[in-house]
């Protein structure tokens, strides 16, 4: 079995670490579920909902130049969107955390009203 490696995006990573040193219980609940669901992917790294390809926002596939994207559901309507890599070098599969958002943020990036 490959190995599942974890990167997360600048931003990504900003918001993890915020919403994991918030002294708010609800942030802390959403911090405690990205760890929960990592660890889901690490073991299943096609965990989340598949996009189909002309569903993916173009945002991610022209800044990251993605072929795949993943929704993970948290808690209170967040969503972590990521993408599988391979890498070439090594047997290992690289799961990059592109964004971790809100519900009203989520919407804009995918156009919904």
């Amino acid at each position: 079995m490959k190995e599942v490696k974890i990167i997360f995006s600048k931003d990504a990573l900003e918001i993890y670490n915020n919403l994991k040193s918030s002294a708010l219980k609800k942030n802390i609940m959403i911090a405690m579920a990205i760890t929960k669901k990592l660890d889901i992917i690490k073991e299943n790294p096609q965990y989340g909902a598949s996009y189909s390809k002309n569903q993916i926002p173009k945002v991610y596939l022209i800044k990251n130049q993605i072929t795949n994207l993943y929704r993970v559901e948290l808690p209170l309507f967040w969503r972590m969107l990521y993408t599988l890599q391979n890498n070439g070098n090594k047997i290992e599969i690289i799961a990059f955390v592109l964004c971790i958002v809100d519900h009203k943020k989520y919407n804009k990036i995918h156009g919904y009203k």
